[in-house]
């Protein structure tokens, strides 16, 4: 589905991807791990077209994603949830989701997907009239995501989505990400520093540090390699 070959980034001549390849598959939930700064943001942010790259390629369903506009490019079927939320904060809750179903898909399945957003995220239901500004941190992650789903989307990217929420809200984020992408087939590909949990939910996994990616594999031969455990899991051999 997705196909990322051999990016580097660059702003005001410093790298911040250098040589960066990664695939998604169509179903599948890849996660993206790596300190503050190692440029898991730059990824997103050249996929969805706001960053250009100096060298690389980017397809979506097989499309040159370079070639597209960034406003072009959720019509395609791309959803970026972006760090920090960034909800509309003076529209209502209700005008928030309307602004994410502005695609062609979004819009022919306005009815059907709100109704599911409200399923997966009752407290937007309730606070439909409500500012986006006055919910709570975990109110407004979850209104970010449904944001995203009312493009109806083929793929979904969250960057930090537990980013500044207490345990037990960030739970329920990560559970209602496993449900869409368990429910609804949507394919997944998430940022976040949350790092046991992520991988546990991913069919696939990505290591980025300073602009390289140094690891890939399964969630299983990620939790079990030294470096991942020793640097983000806080983990140590007996």
């Amino acid at each position: 589905m997705l196909e990322v070959r051999n990016l580097s980034v660059a702003y005001g001549g410093l790298r911040a991807l250098t040589d960066l390849s990664l695939s998604v598959a169509e179903g599948q939930f890849v996660t993206v791990l790596g300190p503050n700064g190692a440029g898991k943001s730059t990824l997103f942010k050249t996929i969805c077209g706001i960053v250009a790259p100096v060298q690389g390629s980017v397809s979506f369903l097989g499309q040159d994603l370079l070639a597209i506009s960034a406003s072009a490019r959720a019509h395609l079927g791309i959803a970026h949830v972006p760090e920090g939320r960034q909800v509309f904060k003076t529209l209502t809750v209700r005008e928030n989701l309307e602004m994410g179903a502005y695609t062609k898909a979004g819009r022919a399945q306005w009815l059907h997907t709100l109704e599911r957003i409200h399923t997966l995220f009752p407290i937007l239901a309730e606070r439909a009239s409500q500012l986006a500004g006055t919910l709570s941190g975990g109110e407004q992650q979850m209104l970010a995501i449904g944001r995203g789903l009312a493009s109806a989307p083929k793929l979904l990217m969250l960057d930090e989505p537990s980013m500044g929420l207490a345990p037990a809200v960030a739970d329920t984020i990560f559970e209602r990400i496993s449900q869409i992408h368990r429910e609804d087939r949507v394919t997944i590909l998430l940022v976040e520093q949350r790092v046991a949990e992520a991988l546990e939910l991913s069919d696939h996994g990505y290591v980025l540090e300073t602009g390289h990616m140094v690891l890939d594999g399964t969630h299983q031969t990620l939790l079990a390699d030294d470096r991942v455990r020793r640097s983000y899991l806080g983990l140590t051999d007996a």
